[in-house]
């Protein structure tokens, strides 16, 4: 079933941001994995993942109507 999710993207990530990503389409079923590879986010620089603000990964599934936030390494001093 087609739904949709909120992407949102972080730091050197921003510019593979989808054109509508409050309503990103996907199938339900979809994986962060695979909703990443769809935007064309590079994997190896995905590091952090929050599904409605609880740590997520690649491998969670997504049902329609989460907010999945991804950022990059992330480096302080």
């Amino acid at each position: 079933m087609k739904t949709t999710i909120q992407i949102c993207l972080f730091a050197s990530l921003k510019m593979f941001t989808p054109k509508d990503p409050d309503n990103y389409p996907i199938v339900s079923g979809t994986t962060v994995r695979d909703a990443m590879e769809q935007i064309g986010v590079p994997l190896d620089v995905t590091k952090i993942i929050f599904v409605d603000g609880k740590k997520g990964t690649l491998d969670q599934a997504l049902t329609g109507g989460e907010r999945v936030a991804i950022f990059p390494p992330v480096a302080g001093g």
